[in-house]
Order: structure tokens, then C-alpha cells, then sequence
């Protein structure tokens, strides 16, 4: 299980874990559970140059469409081709298999995101 204290948020609803200069995303359990049943994902090429902000992909659910946005800067290095394939492991699994892209990130890349008790005073308020 994924230690979510140790991980970053952006108030968009996505997950950031770092790992040396490695920034693995995804997006939160409120997140999927907001979108429901998550039937279509559409991630980016890998070697897509992100800034902060940027619009990633979508998710698209039975109830509607839903843009994911890059909570750092860098370089997307990877995608999780078992989302794209089965975009159902987001609603099971957000945290753990359901991780979206990886990105080269530089240091400082997680600066201004939230702790798990900042992000869960957004959610909850």
C-alpha cells in the first residue's frame, strides 16, 4: 500500500511520488470516485514537454469528461499502457497500479503542491 502522507497534490485532484529526478502521477481516489465508472483515458507521447498546468490527457467516465493536469514541469519519460488499456483500474486501484505517466522532473518540482492534510481540507470543506 502507498504510504499518501508521503505523496504531493495539486488541487486539480492528481498525485505526485518522487523519486529522484522521477515524478510518478496519477490521480486521487476523490478523483475517480467524483468521475464514477472511468471507461476512457487518453495519456500523452512519451518525450511530451509538460509545464505546470498543462492538460496531460482526460479521463472520461459514464457521467463525463474530465482533462488531467500536469501538477509538475518536465519531461514525460513514461505512461502506464495497462490504464490506457483497462481505464477501470483507476476506480480500483488510484494509488498503486492506476499511476498515469512518469516525468523527468528538476529539483524543486514539487514545490506549492499540497501535504495529505492540505489536500484532504480542500476535499472535505
Amino acid at each position: 500500500m502507498t504510504d499518501l502522507t508521503a505523496l504531493k497534490y495539486s488541487e486539480e485532484h492528481e498525485w505526485v511520488a518522487l523519486d529522484g529526478s522521477t515524478a510518478t502521477i496519477g490521480i486521487t481516489d476523490y478523483a475517480a470516485d467524483a468521475l464514477g465508472d472511468i471507461v476512457f483515458v487518453e495519456l500523452p507521447a512519451v518525450g511530451t514537454a509538460l509545464s505546470r498546468g498543462d492538460v496531460f490527457g482526460e479521463a472520461e467516465s459514464t457521467k463525463s469528461v474530465s482533462e488531467l493536469y500536469a501538477p509538475v514541469a518536465g519531461t514525460v519519460t513514461e505512461i502506464n499502457q495497462a490504464v490506457v488499456d483497462d481505464p477501470a483500474l483507476l476506480n480500483a486501484s488510484p494509488f498503486e497500479e492506476a499511476w498515469l505517466i512518469r516525468v523527468s522532473v528538476a529539483d524543486g518540482a514539487l514545490d506549492g503542491l499540497l501535504d495529505r492534510d492540505g489536500y484532504t481540507a480542500i476535499t472535505e470543506g
